[in-house]
């Protein structure tokens, strides 16, 4: 009988020191996007690697389009729902996130290698040492050109100085040419669209921080815009496909050549490299010139922890490693990635002449961001000016809107917006 007893209290206590062990771990959801399936696939890998030395903690890797994680992570954020990290490029969604200074292990070391890119992830009410996550990435918005399809037709290919107006009468010359379907165009985005609103000379934020949308230049380029559209010379079909604020990726058609010159960003240069290959020479062009200058559009992604996780001491620990001078090196140099953190001698496995190429005219064109289009990639509410531009030129290109009517939505919609944010 005593016997039995003695096995009865094992299992008993294995019992619960499995339950004890179950209870231990800390289940993390971390939810990723990117443009690139590759680097997709590699961020999963170095999850796997970090849950091996952390057999206390479970990541459940949710992989999601932009447009998904667009539409639902500010819904879910804001009822205290949602991942306990995510990669982001909205800054509105830094009023959710987490201070992981307390839960760091070596905070201030984190914050030395990342120095003031930190600044991205706080707002107006942050602390002024917050660290909410790191910059996962650092982008400029430039013209992507088939370097093939100009010297066929015979065109010289826009330089330095070019304005937009230089660049799409160049594309459709080369179009006309070659019989490429597609002159210019650009992704489905607000991002996308700002930098050459800037070398317009457009403004788009007060002094005091609310939105001015849109002003005379901004009206003079969607002027522009929406008449290459009747051309044909940035066809309709690329923001009319889809419908509301949601994003669409153009870079599938750049690949497939059907495009002469497509304005994106440089997270774009690795997945050109790995899909493109020797199909035909491309590169990037220096930003177009106006009135306001010759301004790319700046901006950035994060890994984001936010305030709502049970298990704040774990994503410290992973954001600690993915955001690791290490870690940020390896991503950096296999996807041609301008990190945030200050990581020395970056040596980009580059073979592709393309893509090196590429890359030299966007690290050439980084001096050229303006404190002015600095001030509004920071600005609280951004999304609000991104989503009108979206929505409303879409209705304007497909003909549901005027070009005056457009302009006045617009307003309205800022306007609202603007009253929205006075509240908060």
């Amino acid at each position: 009988m005593a016997r039995l007893n003695v096995v009865l209290s094992t299992l008993a206590a294995a019992s619960l020191l499995a339950g004890q062990a179950q209870a231990a771990t800390q289940n993390l959801t971390f939810w990723f996007t990117d443009d690139d399936p590759n680097y997709v696939k590699k961020m999963g890998e170095l999850v796997e690697k970090f849950e091996k030395t952390h057999p206390d903690i479970s990541v459940d890797y949710v992989t999601t389009s932009y447009a998904q994680s667009k539409e639902q992570l500010p819904l879910q954020l804001s009822v205290g729902e949602g991942p306990d990290l995510a990669k982001i490029a909205d800054n509105s969604l830094m009023k959710f996130t987490l201070d992981l200074r307390p839960y760091m292990k070596d905070p201030d070391g984190f914050a030395k290698l990342h120095g003031n890119t930190l600044s991205l992830l706080r707002d107006d009410k942050s602390a002024p040492d917050k660290i909410g996550g790191y910059v996962a990435s650092q982008t400029l918005n430039l013209p992507f050109v088939n370097v093939t399809l100009f010297e066929q037709a015979g065109v010289p290919i826009p330089k330095q100085g070019a304005t937009l107006a230089d660049v799409v009468a160049a594309s459709v010359k080369v179009a006309d040419k070659t019989g490429v379907e597609i002159p210019f165009t650009m992704d489905r985005s607000g991002h996308r669209f700002s930098g050459p609103a800037y070398s317009y000379g457009a403004n788009f934020v007060n002094s005091d921080g609310t939105f001015n949308f849109p002003d005379a230049p901004t009206k003079a380029y969607i002027k522009d815009l929406y008449n290459w559209t009747k051309t044909g010379a940035f066809p309709k079909e690329m923001w009319g496909a889809a419908g509301g604020t949601r994003y669409k990726n153009m870079g599938d058609e750049f690949i497939n050549a059907n495009v002469v010159t497509y304005f994106a960003g440089n997270w774009m240069v690795n997945p050109f490299k790995e899909k493109i290959g020797d199909a035909f020479e491309w590169t990037a062009l220096n930003a177009p010139c106006g009135d306001g200058g010759c301004i790319p559009m700046p901006g950035a992604t994060y890994v984001a922890a936010f305030k709502q996780t049970k298990h704040p001491e774990a994503v410290a620990e992973l954001i600690e490693y993915l955001g690791s001078a290490s870690v940020q090196r390896e991503l950096a140099e296999e996807f041609i990635i301008i990190p945030g953190a200050n990581v020395k001698n970056i040596n980009y496995q580059l073979e592709d002449e393309n893509a090196k190429s590429a890359m030299t005219v966007f690290a050439n064109n980084a001096s050229n961001v303006t404190e002015s289009i600095r001030r509004f990639q920071k600005a609280k509410g951004g999304n609000i000016v991104y989503d009108t531009i979206v929505q409303r030129m879409s209705q304007l290109i497909v003909g549901e809107l005027t070009l005056e009517e457009t302009y006045e939505r617009m307003a309205s919609d800022v306007a609202r917006g603007n009253a929205e944010l006075s509240k908060q």
